[in-house]
């Protein structure tokens, strides 16, 4: 057992980074300083652009020193600091950008064609948390769907319903999305690759919800109050609905456990060139630009995507490491009396 403070603190500590980065997605586009598609010349592998607050134009309107490549081979980038640029406050929608567009804004570096890290980074959480997220929302709205009836039911339909979920669970759905992906046209637009990938994650991750769903059902179906409402006339889907809510506690862990499992489907298959397109980046799509190059010598801020699935994960388990510390029932709680 972890201790009620441990437990607290983890909690608090999950759902900060859980927020920050759910509020990174939201505000993706008015915290990016540039567009994720715009690509900077004699950029490339840029390191960041250091911000100055102090001195030509006071703390209310910082500026930056224009980077200037040195040595193209060697990547090497010095500071011009006889000249200033300043910078802009809500300008064309961004919290903060450059009043040059000839010389951009970097707050974390840019990559191999000279686009800003940051943006990209910040635009791209829309894809990768909006797509896992629809994927594990769809995922658990089938395994509840067909848990509580296979539960409520019993006989042939639990019989075949279980059967189908074992047979899904049998294959490793890590190459049942990548199969399925790959028969598929290489090339669509944003939106459709969102929905195919949901959809994909919602079909390999629902037998987890059923088999956990169909259990608790199961075990609710003899206690007193699904006994009266069977009596009072209630048929299998009324009785489904009446029983589900038992396993609230249940899909709440699913939510800690697959959602990270989702997340890094996601940045996998766009990792292996499946997924979105490099104008729409998601951060799969930033770690397949990153693993191009020797990132960890030349240009380390391209593993901030691994940074930012890392920090969403840690966010995540520690929430669950609140619940499961807590000595609370993974299999829900029990149903009105």
């Amino acid at each position: 057992m972890i201790g009620a403070a441990p437990r607290r603190w983890s909690r608090r500590i999950g759902v900060a980074l859980l927020g920050v980065t759910a509020l990174t997605a939201a505000a993706g586009p008015v915290l990016a300083p540039n567009l994720a598609t715009d690509q900077f010349e004699n950029h490339s592998y840029a390191p960041r652009t250091p911000l100055h607050v102090l001195g030509g134009g006071g703390l209310l309107t910082p500026y930056i020193n224009p980077l200037v490549l040195e040595d193209r081979l060697a990547r090497r980038y010095r500071e011009d600091r006889s000249v200033q640029v300043p910078l802009q406050w809500f300008r064309n929608g961004r919290l903060l950008s450059s009043s040059d567009p000839a010389h951009p804004l970097l707050l974390l570096g840019a990559d191999s064609l000279g686009r800003d890290v940051f943006s990209r980074l910040v635009i791209g959480a829309r894809l990768s948390l909006g797509v896992a997220a629809l994927g594990l929302f769809g995922a658990l709205v089938i395994g509840t769907i067909i848990g509580g009836l296979a539960g409520a039911v019993g006989g042939w339909t639990d019989r075949v319903l279980m059967l189908l979920a074992d047979f899904l669970l049998a294959l490793p759905a890590a190459y049942l999305v990548l199969v399925l992906r790959g028969v598929l046209p290489s090339v669509l637009a944003t939106g459709q690759v969102f929905g195919l990938m949901a959809a994909l994650f919602a079909l390999a991750a629902w037998p987890h919800a059923a088999r956990g769903v169909r259990a608790i059902v199961a075990s609710e179906r003899a206690r007193d109050y699904a006994e009266a409402a069977r009596a009072a006339g209630a048929g299998p889907w009324r009785l489904a609905l009446h029983l589900v809510p038992a396993a609230r506690g249940f899909l709440a862990n699913e939510v800690i456990l697959l959602l990270p499992a989702l997340l890094i489907a996601e940045a996998t298959i766009s990792f292996l060139g499946l997924g979105f397109a490099d104008k729409s980046p998601s951060w799969g799509t930033m770690m397949h630009d990153a693993a191009s190059g020797t990132v960890l010598t030349e240009a380390p801020w391209m593993l901030a995507p691994s940074a930012a699935v890392f920090i969403t994960v840690l966010g995540l388990q520690l929430i669950g490491l609140n619940r499961w510390g807590a000595g609370r029932p993974v299999a829900g709680v029990a149903g009105p009396s």
